[in-house]
């Protein structure tokens, strides 16, 4: 095979950074796939299981769908948070079942009970996710200022920058340790294996077994 001829029959696969990885690391284990050389050398952004195929490229969260929707990468591992705020055309042939959590709308504990979901008409919110903030409170009636925030989210409403935020939440710990409540869930969140549109139809032998053994592996570790 020459070299052209193999490099058309490699899968590059975008894994995000993070506790993600690891998850997605025994998933891959669990499929029968060599993943021992993503975790030699953490600076290594691209590694390769050439017995398998296999190109690997690590890249931050936020970033997996692009690398995906333009074809650097043939598929890629998201959260359903980053695809439904980034709303990218890509291919969704496998829910992992990794990385689960919710996206909550939370508030100080000061206001909980003093006014209801139902009641609510307009206010401030902060958020990572203003797309999904913006059409959940739409499709609610209710009309929202929305405050783009990347890190440190409780710190918002304390501060008086918003009067409520929308984050994951997985424990409830944060927030608690914050002075803030859980108000409502918003969705409930998990990870999912996404796929380069043009890549399916160029590559459907290699990605459709890919996808078997991975959901055989989902199945398995339940």
């Amino acid at each position: 095979m020459t070299s052209s001829a193999l490099e058309r029959d490699i899968l590059t696969i975008a894994l995000p950074k993070g506790r993600i990885l690891k998850d997605a690391a025994g998933l891959f284990r669990a499929a029968g796939v060599d993943f021992s050389q993503i975790f030699q050398d953490k600076r290594k952004l691209i590694s390769e299981t050439l017995a398998e195929g296999l190109r690997f490229m690590i890249v931050r969260s936020q970033d997996v769908p692009t690398y995906v929707e333009y074809g650097a990468a043939d598929l890629g591992i998201a959260g359903c948070d980053v695809l439904l705020e980034q709303d990218l055309d890509l291919y969704e042939p496998l829910d992992l079942q990794i990385g689960k959590c919710r996206m909550m709308i939370a508030e100080p504990a000061e206001l909980a009970g003093v006014e209801s979901p139902a009641n609510w008409t307009h206010m401030k919110v902060a958020s990572k996710y203003p797309n999904i903030t913006t059409r959940y409170f739409q499709e609610k009636g209710v009309q929202v200022e929305i405050i783009k925030l990347y890190g440190s989210i409780e710190l918002a409403p304390l501060l008086g920058l918003s009067d409520r935020i929308v984050d994951l939440v997985e424990t409830g710990e944060t927030l608690k340790k914050n002075g803030l409540v859980e108000v409502e869930t918003m969705m409930e969140i998990s990870s999912k294996l996404v796929c380069n549109r043009a890549s399916l139809k160029m590559k459907p032998k290699r990605i459709k077994g890919l996808v078997e053994r991975l959901a055989r592996a989902v199945e398995q570790e339940g």
